[in-house]
C-alpha cells in the first residue's frame, strides 16, 4: 500500500505493531521525511450518454444502505499503460465498500460490464436484491445489461446529470485503486489483470477505510458493524 493516508497508517502501527502515536506527530513525522501525498486531479471522459437508450431515475435520495447487497454502484474508470488506455470496469458494494465485481480491458464494450455483473452476481446471497446504481453511459444502458437486471428483478438507479461526484462511492474506489496502487507499480498490458487480481485482495483485506471506522471491506462484508468515522478531514498546507 505505497500511498495510503496517515490516518490509516496510524491505525495499522496500533493494531498491527502496538505503536501508539499521536495523529499530529505523526503528520509532523511523514511531512519531515516528505511523505505526505498531494491529491491530483485528471479525469478522463468515460461516460458516453448521447445515446438515445432509455434512462433510469436517481433512487439512492434519501437511501442510506444498512448491510451489504442493498446498493450497488457500478463504474468505468480508465488506467493508462505506456500507449494505450485500459478499462476498468467495477460493481462495488456501497455498505462494505468491497468490488463485487471487476473486469479489465482494452475497450469499453457494455460486455466487459456484463462480465464484472456476472462476477457479482456469483457471489450474492439467497434473497438479496440490490438496487444498482451507475452512470447514464452507453455500457449501462445497453439492452443486454438492463436485461440482466432485469432478470434478476433488481431496481435500477442512474445519475442525474453530468457530474462523476454524483457516484461518489465508485469514484472515491477508482481513485483508491489508482492512486495509492497502481500509480506506483510496474504495470503492463501484460500483467495488468493479475497486478489488480493482487491489489484488489489488498483493498479487501488490509486497507482500512474511514468511512468505515478503520475496519477493511472484507470484515463489513463479513458481518462487522462499521464504527463512526475517527477523525475530521485533516489539513496541512502541502498536503
Amino acid at each position: 500500500m505505497p500511498a495510503i493516508g496517515g490516518r490509516k497508517i496510524k491505525e495499522l502501527l496500533q493494531k498491527e505493531f502496538n505503536i501508539d502515536i499521536g495523529r499530529d506527530r505523526l503528520f509532523e513525522l511523514l511531512d519531515r521525511h516528505n511523505l505526505l501525498i498531494k491529491p491530483r486531479i485528471h479525469r478522463t471522459r468515460t461516460t458516453f450518454s448521447d445515446h438515445g437508450l432509455r434512462i433510469y431515475p436517481d433512487l439512492r435520495k434519501g437511501f442510506i444502505p444498512t448491510d451489504i447487497n442493498q446498493l450497488w454502484v457500478s463504474d468505468i474508470t480508465y488506467i493508462w499503460l505506456g500507449d494505450r488506455f485500459h478499462y476498468l470496469f467495477l460493481v462495488t458494494d456501497a455498505y462494505s465498500r468491497k468490488i463485487v465485481g471487476w473486469e479489465i480491458a482494452d475497450n469499453m464494450r457494455h460486455e466487459n460490464a456484463m462480465t464484472a455483473l456476472k462476477m457479482a452476481f456469483r457471489g450474492l446471497r439467497k434473497g438479496d436484491c440490490p438496487i444498482h446504481h451507475s452512470d447514464k453511459g452507453l455500457q449501462y444502458c445497453a439492452k443486454k445489461y438492463v436485461s440482466m437486471l432485469v432478470r434478476r428483478k433488481i431496481m435500477i438507479s442512474m445519475t442525474e446529470g453530468y457530474d462523476p461526484r454524483n457516484n461518489g462511492v465508485a469514484e472515491r474506489v477508482n481513485g483508491i485503486l489508482k492512486e495509492e496502487f497502481l500509480k506506483h507499480m510496474d504495470v503492463t498490458a501484460g500483467n495488468i489483470r493479475e497486478v489488480l487480481e493482487k491489489i484488489i485482495n489488498t483493498y479487501h483485506t488490509r486497507r482500512p477505510h474511514l468511512s468505515l471506522g478503520m475496519l477493511t471491506p472484507d470484515e463489513v462484508h463479513r458481518g462487522a458493524v462499521p464504527g463512526a468515522k475517527l477523525w475530521k478531514k485533516y489539513y496541512l498546507k502541502d498536503a
